[in-house]
Formats: C-alpha cells, sequence, structure tokens
C-alpha cells in the first residue's frame, strides 16, 4: 500500500465519512464513488492531483497531510492546519527561535 491510501484511510475515518460519502463530496458520482475511494484506499489505483485536493478539502486537510511518510510530522500538519492564521505565525517563530532559523 502507498503512503497515500494509507493516509487517505486515516483522514476518512477520522472525518466520520463512509467511502462513498467522501467520494461525493469530493465530486465523484454516486454511483461509483464508493468503488474509487475503495480502489484509491486499497492502492490499487491513485487520483490525480486535481482529486486529491478535492479529497483534502471534502476531510479538512491540507494535500501534504496525504504523502507525508512520518505519522508525527502528519499530525503536526493536521494540528498546524487547524491553527487560526495569527497562531501559526506565532508557532513559526517559535519553531525559527528553536531553530535558529
Amino acid at each position: 500500500m502507498s503512503i497515500f491510501s494509507v493516509r487517505l484511510k486515516q483522514a476518512r475515518k477520522a472525518a466520520g465519512l463512509s467511502q462513498e460519502r467522501l467520494g461525493v463530496l469530493a465530486g465523484i458520482e454516486e454511483a461509483s464513488a464508493s468503488a474509487r475511494m475503495s480502489q484509491y484506499e486499497k492502492g490499487k489505483h491513485e487520483p490525480g492531483e486535481g482529486m486529491v485536493k478535492q479529497i483534502a478539502l471534502a476531510c479538512g486537510l491540507p494535500v501534504a497531510f496525504f504523502f507525508c511518510e512520518q505519522d508525527d510530522e502528519a499530525e503536526l500538519l493536521v494540528l498546524f492546519h487547524k491553527l487560526k492564521k495569527a497562531q501559526r505565525g506565532e508557532v513559526l517563530a517559535a519553531v525559527r527561535l528553536q531553530t535558529g532559523a
């Protein structure tokens, strides 16, 4: 399985969505939504860039989450994504200070 398929399943479950519902929210026809999402989760097919963006939007996640290989980095992306703009700036400033960047 690809990292994309693993992250997709994690994102869908965390959002409390069925494969069919996520597919429909991402713009897939209802009749084939469940089957296509199942293929993506099993790693049989990978969606194109546009579909990945739609899936990310439907899950409320950044696109990068779906390709992040490390679990801690993926979690950090999710948490950072949930912050408001001002909070993001504060986090970035703190990290820059800690790393000397």
